[in-house]
């Protein structure tokens, strides 16, 4: 999903994510909200991805050796030198630490069961898209 809303939207990575099997949610800085037909294009493009039955694999790399298309940013300081990346077929990659699926075939379909927007605060040039989505 991640890396739909890059393509999408030209925006960073979630900001805030929390992913279960039940119900997840991820933030989004975005300058507006998306319309009902950019969310449908969203899930659209997300089950498109899953259903290429694309292997998610592991690689370790030290920070010297990160593609350039890694987002660094919300690493913590502590992080060690070595990265544990994981990419899902040619259609992304990032440094996680979480637990991931081998395939994408494992995950189901993805489905977008709420979202909203709260606007820029005083000084801030983005708003927060918050989108809440299950697997089935």
């Amino acid at each position: 999903m991640n890396q739909t809303m890059v393509r999408m939207f030209g925006c960073p990575r979630s900001r805030n994510a929390h992913i279960e099997r039940k119900k997840s949610k991820c933030d989004y800085l975005l300058d507006s909200a998306p319309t009902d037909e950019q969310v449908s294009a969203i899930e659209s493009m997300v089950n498109e991805v899953i259903s290429r039955n694309l292997d998610v694999t592991v690689e370790f790399v030290d920070r010297d050796h990160v593609p350039a298309e890694v987002d660094l940013s919300k690493l913590p300081e502590f992080a060690s030198e070595t990265l544990r990346l994981v990419r899902v077929g040619d259609y992304d990659v990032c440094a996680c630490a979480g637990t991931h699926v081998q395939n994408t075939s494992e995950i189901g379909t993805f489905k977008i069961i709420s979202h909203d927007w709260t606007p820029a605060a005083d000084g801030q040039q983005q708003g927060t898209w918050r989108l809440r989505f299950k697997l089935q």
